[in-house]
């Protein structure tokens, strides 16, 4: 593995500083369009991932970059490149909640090394929160540029009848998600809107399960690595690592606590 010629908080800057020049200026003031598959774009997007991609290849030419916005078969191709790192970029997950004026969104960029997210950012500009994570080397929240809080998961022993879940319906399987609607195991059920941002706060106990039918390789690689790094844990529905290296969308399910997390997925019928 080569040499990395910056640290962390040199991405961290990167990411909040492009943050808060073409987001926050933006948010609640543009409008939407519909992608091909159906999923929205802004020029904040654009300009956020234009952006970052010339920043992070001024600070290191060697690592490719694959951005949401890009198109699939240039994504395919970069993936198929195994001997290098790659910069995994989400320039705005949330992009309904940012064009809508909701605030919860967020920046999410992962970088995979050998196969594995090595690194891995969330930036919410609203509350000025970044998530950071480093394989094997724990999960952190820096608020306020400097200020950092050591994330530890959440040890509680609570049961699934008295958890708060977080669930994307329409994205499940529909006998799955009317099961959910009609017999609910969980005291309460929230649905936010950013992927990235569900596996951080997940992460940082402020919600107990949580369930998500489809989620794309940039939405959940750097959230997902911040939760695995406190002790998370997680599968699709079929019982499979929710990580794969590839575009194939996946279910992500999720619990801090392993009793938890096995009422969780006994209840959903994992296989």
């Amino acid at each position: 593995m080569k040499t990395r010629s910056w640290n962390t908080q040199d991405i961290v800057l990167i990411v909040r500083n492009i943050a808060k020049e073409e987001l926050l200026p933006r948010f609640s003031k543009m409008k939407a369009k519909k992608k091909g598959d159906g999923s929205l774009i802004t020029e904040a997007d654009l300009a956020v991932q234009n952006r970052i991609e010339a920043e992070l290849k001024q600070l290191d030419a060697d690592i490719l970059f694959l951005g949401e916005e890009m198109p699939e078969e240039m994504q395919k191709d970069i993936l198929k490149q195994k001997n290098n790192a790659i910069w995994i970029l989400d320039p705005l997950d949330g992009t309904t909640n940012f064009a809508a004026g909701i605030p919860y969104y967020a920046i999410s960029l992962a970088l995979i090394e050998e196969g594995q997210v090595a690194l891995g950012i969330v930036y919410d500009p609203e509350r000025d929160e970044c998530f950071i994570a480093e394989k094997n080397l724990g999960a952190s929240l820096q608020h306020a540029e400097l200020e950092y809080k050591k994330l530890n998961g959440n040890a509680d022993d609570i049961k699934l009848k008295d958890a708060v879940a977080c669930i994307d319906l329409k994205r499940l399987p529909e006998h799955l998600a009317i099961n959910l609607i009609s017999k609910h195991p969980f005291r309460s059920q929230r649905s936010f809107g950013s992927v990235a941002l569900d596996w951080c706060w997940l992460a940082a106990g402020r919600f107990d399960v949580y369930l998500h039918g489809k989620q794309n390789l940039w939405d959940y690689a750097a959230g997902h690595l911040v939760f695995s790094e406190v002790g998370g844990q997680s599968c699709t529905l079929d019982g499979d690592p929710v990580f794969i290296n590839q575009l194939t969308p996946r279910v992500g399910i999720g619990a801090l606590n392993s009793p938890l997390f096995n009422e969780w997925t006994d209840w959903l019928g994992v296989s």
